[in-house]
């Protein structure tokens, strides 16, 4: 069978074999709290709840009348404890709602919607009022994705199956233990969008194939099929998927969209299904747990909010003096935290506990201009340029050389022998530029009103 790929990438130590073989596991809280962000992708919620107040199980609790927002709902039922901003992904402190359990689980779920008889509209909508966001880290509003432009035709709704970060089996698992729910979920998708379907999968996972191909014949969907992609990092990244399996590559600054494809993630796919099905908003998570600085790594599931730490020592437990790093996600694009002490969020996908030999702690040298960066560089890109723009502080020339195009998937920084942290110097940058825009849209709006 044909495999498919693009051009660029790198080839990472997988590190899967820790945690394939482990079942998706059921998991609550040990403190019966969660402590669930207002905004969990898109534009700020307001809360809509307040300290004292009872909740139950899938109710809102924070939404926002922005059409790039999502809601949140409680992912379990109690009393709301706190309102405050705590440590979250990304080391930064964000409005949270601290809801403590009262044992019952009362839900406050949507009613059940058949996705194949509503209207587009309606079924848009639900997709939205579920609080569905990609799953795969970025977190950005599903609806938002649905909602093509008139001059877009979408062609395909691919299935990013590739989950080529290392360590990660989370999506591996659901794909081999719920395949019905993540073809369902795929094919109403589909439906709303009248497209074809692919699901990409990279050939280290070629064995869960037959478990797809059979579970499309038995739902008799037509123009699904399953495409292995090569194994290969970043594999998973949208545009890299395009390239692989439509042949088509995404200009600097478009959208899959502009190459009639919409891509969702696994994790997405059952939340859709859920959505319509069970009229079950988006308030749990599968994730892994890895690395080899804990006893046993597992794939868990948990309510959205679950702090990381309330997960040890059931699930988690470290060896002693054996722990480097926690990163929140893969190693090549999460974020390192200081301690277990932050929530899993909707787009959490994995948790990796690392010992001083799975990490890169060494210093920086000089740059020897080898060019090594810009040949792994998937997006074609010349990472040297960009990180000597921002060392002579010339933002305007940073983003000529394409600063705002990076999907900062690390690539550079592990090929370069000088160690250079170019994703980080990166992420500085595009801070820049982002506050740059920040300031003018306020002069702007300044000079406006007078």
């Amino acid at each position: 069978m044909k495999i498919h790929t693009f051009s660029g990438g790198i080839h990472p130590n997988e590190m899967k074999e820790l945690s394939r073989d482990c079942l998706i596991t059921p998991a609550f809280p040990s403190g019966k709290t969660v402590t669930i962000p207002v905004t969990m992708g898109g534009a700020p919620n307001t809360p809509l709840v307040k300290i004292g107040d009872t909740v139950k199980k899938g109710q809102v609790i924070a939404k926002s009348d922005a059409f790039m927002s999502a809601p949140v709902h409680a992912s379990i039922s109690g009393k709301v404890k706190k309102i405050q901003n705590c440590l979250v992904t990304g080391n930064s402190y964000v409005p949270c709602i601290v809801i403590e359990s009262d044992g019952t689980e009362e839900e406050d779920f949507m009613s059940v919607l058949d996705p194949f008889s509503c209207s587009k509209e309606e079924a848009v909508a639900r997709i939205k009022d579920a609080g569905i966001v990609g799953m795969g880290g970025a977190s950005f509003p599903t609806h938002v994705k649905f909602n093509v432009a008139p001059d877009k035709k979408i062609s395909y709704v691919i299935l990013n199956a590739a989950e080529c970060e290392p360590y990660l089996t989370v999506d591996e698992r659901t794909l081999q233990e719920d395949a019905s729910r993540v073809i369902d979920g795929l094919s109403i998708a589909m439906h709303i969008l009248g497209a074809k379907g692919k699901i990409a999968l990279e050939n280290n996972k070629a064995f869960v194939k037959p478990v797809l191909d059979s579970e499309i014949s038995n739902a008799k969907i037509k123009d699904l099929t399953v495409d292995l992609v090569k194994t290969k990092y970043p594999q998973g990244a949208e545009k890299n998927i395009i390239e692989a399996l439509l042949k088509v590559q995404v200009k600097a600054g478009g959208l899959p969209a502009d190459a009639g494809a919409v891509i969702i993630n696994v994790g997405t796919a059952c939340a859709i299904s859920d959505a319509f099905r069970l009229g079950k908003p988006l308030i749990e998570r599968a994730l892994t747990i890895s690395g080899l600085a804990i006893e046993k790594p597992c794939n868990v599931k948990v309510p959205v909010g679950t702090l990381v730490s309330d997960l040890m020592p059931e699930f988690v437990q470290v060896k002693e003096g054996a722990l480097a790093k926690i990163i929140s996600g893969g190693p090549m694009m999460g974020f390192a935290m200081p301690s277990p002490a932050f929530p899993v969020a909707k787009g959490t996908s994995g948790v990796l506990f690392l010992t001083k030999e799975e990490t890169y702690l060494t210093d920086e040298d000089i740059c020897i201009n080898c060019g090594r960066c810009v040949s792994a560089c998937p997006m074609k890109l010349t990472p040297v340029m960009i990180v000597n723009s921002l060392k002579a502080e010339n933002i305007e020339a940073a983003k000529k050389f394409g600063l705002m195009d990076c999907i900062e998937c690390g690539c550079c920084s592990y090929v370069c022998p000088a160690n250079i942290r170019l994703v980080q110097r990166f992420r500085v940058g595009k801070g820049i530029v982002r506050a740059q825009i920040a300031e003018q849209k306020a002069k702007a709006q300044e000079g406006g009103s007078k």
